[in-house]
C-alpha cells in the first residue's frame, strides 16, 4: 500500500509542490528569446501567481505583498525588481509560449500530487461551466471586449473552466468576449488538453449534436444533462415512465435533414426524492460496469455542487471584477 502524501503546511510549501525544479526546467526550455531580462523567470512567475492570493485594493498593492512574500520565502534568490511598473512591463513582454508551458507543466503535477484522488473508478471526473467577469472601463477593453449590448455596462469577459470535480482544481480554461462567447466552442477547444479517461460532466447548456460527435471523435467520455426538447430513438418499446437507462440514438431533426448519422449512446434517468423533476443524462459510456447509474448520478451531483468553485474564485479571491486595464495583462 502506498504511503499517504505529506501535506504542505504553508502556502509556499504548497506552491513548491507544483513549481518544482523540473517544472522550471520545462518552462525555461521555451524562453530562449529572453535576453538578459531584469526579471528572472523564477521570481517573475512566483510573484505573478502569488498576486492571486494576496490582499489589496489595487494591483500595485497586491504586487507589493507578493514581492515581500517571495523575498521572505526565497532569501537565497536574487531579489526581484521593486517597482510595479517594471513588473508589469516584464509580464507584458513574457512570450505566451512560457505561460502555456507553465500551465502544461502544472497540469502534469496534479496527478502526481493527488494520485489517489485523481480518478474515481475508471474515469477522471471534470465539470465544465462558465461565468462572466467584469473588467475596468478602459478604452482598449471597451473596444476589444464590448459592453455586453448595454451602453452602461462595463466590458466583460466570459470564463469557461474545466474543473476536477472532487478536487475543485481548475484544470484549464478559455476566455472570450463576455457578450458573445460560445461555451460549447470553448469546451471543444479545451478537449486537446484533457488526459486520457477524462469524463466531462456538463449541464444542458452544452447539449448539441456537434459537441457530442466531436467528443466521441476525440475519444473523450462525456455525461451531459439533456434538455426536454432533445430527440432520442430507442430500439425497444419500453414505456417512458418505466425507463431507467438504456441504449438510444441521438438524432435531432436538423441532422436528420442534413443526412448525418445518429449518435449512439446511453440515456440515464436519475430520480431523486428531493426534486420533482428527474434528470436525464446522455453518455458515450455504454458499459454499465464502467459507469453505473449510481456513479453517474453522483458525478452529476458533484458537478452541481462544484458551481461553488466560481463563488470561491469570484468572491473569496475577489475576481468579480478584474483589475488589469489592458487585454494583454488581463
Amino acid at each position: 500500500m502506498a504511503s499517504a502524501r505529506k501535506r504542505a503546511k504553508s502556502l509556499i510549501g504548497s506552491i513548491r509542490e507544483f513549481l518544482t525544479p523540473e517544472v522550471f526546467k520545462q518552462v525555461r526550455s521555451t524562453s530562449k528569446r529572453r535576453k538578459s531580462p531584469r526579471w528572472d523567470l523564477h521570481p517573475l512567475l512566483y510573484v505573478l501567481l502569488l498576486t492571486t492570493y494576496c490582499c489589496g485594493d489595487s494591483l500595485p498593492e497586491k504586487f507589493e505583498a507578493a514581492r515581500t512574500f517571495y523575498v521572505a520565502s526565497c532569501p537565497k534568490r536574487k531579489r526581484p525588481g521593486e517597482h510595479f511598473s517594471g513588473f508589469e512591463k516584464a509580464i507584458a513582454k513574457l512570450p505566451i509560449s512560457i505561460l502555456r508551458a507553465l500551465a502544461a507543466a502544472i497540469r502534469g503535477r496534479i496527478e502526481v500530487i493527488f494520485g489517489n484522488q485523481w480518478k474515481v473508478g475508471n474515469f477522471i471526473p471534470f465539470g465544465c461551466d462558465g461565468t462572466r467577469q467584469t473588467c475596468p472601463r478602459t478604452e482598449e477593453l471597451e473596444q476589444r471586449l464590448g459592453t455586453g449590448g448595454k451602453e452602461d455596462s462595463p466590458p466583460m469577459i466570459w470564463n469557461t473552466s474545466i474543473v476536477h470535480l472532487t478536487l475543485g482544481f481548475p484544470f484549464c480554461w478559455r476566455l472570450g468576449r463576455g457578450g458573445k462567447a460560445s461555451e460549447r466552442s470553448h469546451l471543444l477547444y479545451m478537449l486537446r488538453w484533457l488526459p486520457k479517461a477524462a469524463l466531462i460532466v456538463a449541464d444542458a447548456g452544452y447539449v448539441g449534436y456537434d459537441v457530442a460527435a466531436t467528443m466521441i471523435l476525440t475519444n473523450v467520455f462525456f455525461l451531459i444533462r439533456m434538455s426536454s426538447n432533445a430527440t432520442f430513438y430507442s430500439e425497444t418499446n419500453e414505456p417512458l415512465d418505466e425507463f431507467r437507462e438504456g441504449i438510444v440514438y441521438y438524432w435531432p431533426k436538423t441532422q436528420q435533414n442534413d443526412g448525418k448519422q445518429p449518435i449512439r449512446g446511453r440515456l440515464i434517468r436519475i430520480h431523486s426524492d428531493r426534486h420533482k423533476v428527474d434528470v436525464w443524462l446522455f453518455t458515450n459510456v455504454e458499459d454499465t460496469t464502467q459507469l453505473s447509474l449510481e456513479t453517474a448520478g453522483t458525478c452529476y451531483r458533484w458537478r452541481w455542487e462544484n458551481e461553488g468553485f466560481f463563488r470561491t474564485y469570484k468572491r473569496t479571491l475577489k475576481k468579480v471584477t478584474l483589475m488589469s486595464r489592458t487585454l494583454r495583462l488581463g
